[in-house]
């Protein structure tokens, strides 16, 4: 005979835990399929690459365009830059697993190669800005190139504006490139 001790009590809504169970058992999966076929350690080579790439590009000066530049503006270059990484690897990536391997793999090498660059790579204000530019899907160079004008305190200022939507067009495509380079098993 059953006792009340052998009764359990379902949660108040049993469907959304079956549904998160199920999604988690199938990003498992997914890890799983795409490190058996080698991609996962083709996505962690992709973001140690383009923490090189990225540690290579400031080492050079390359975007510093005038003595004048300040720690600031620097600075939101740089954020400007790893959420460029980030986006681009969301975008160009076949699916979001590899995508947050090679995130993954990217912050790890830039904290190995640059500590204080690795520091100043990532503020989550500013790429939830960036964010909002990038999801909308409409016009995103533009939209990026406002935002970086933006957070330079500079809104509205065709320069900065134009100097965004120049680095971030830049970086994407470096980025997409990598990712092409990574030769991806389908």
């Amino acid at each position: 005979m059953c006792q009340d001790q052998d009764m359990k009590i379902v949660g108040s809504k049993p469907s959304d835990d079956v549904k998160k169970n199920a999604e988690l058992f199938s990003d498992v999966a997914e890890y799983e399929r795409e490190k058996s076929n080698g991609n996962i350690a083709r996505a962690k080579k992709l973001g140690e690459k383009l923490a090189a790439e990225f540690v290579e590009v400031f080492k050079k000066d390359e975007l510093t365009f005038s003595e004048n530049d300040s720690e600031s503006l620097i600075t939101q270059k740089v954020l400007l830059l790893s959420f460029t990484v980030m986006a681009g690897l969301e975008e160009y990536c076949p699916n979001i697993t590899l995508a947050n391997a090679a995130r993954t793999a990217f912050f790890d090498e830039l904290n190995n190669l640059d500590k204080d660059l690795f520091g100043k790579s990532s503020d989550t204000g500013a790429f939830s800005f960036y964010y909002l530019s990038f999801r909308r899907g409409i016009e995103v160079d533009r939209r990026v190139g406002q935002t970086f004008a933006m957070l330079c305190s500079h809104d509205g200022d065709p320069i900065y504006q134009e100097l965004g939507e120049a680095l971030y067009c830049w970086f994407r495509s470096t980025v997409q490139s990598k990712v092409e380079l990574a030769e991806f098993e389908k």
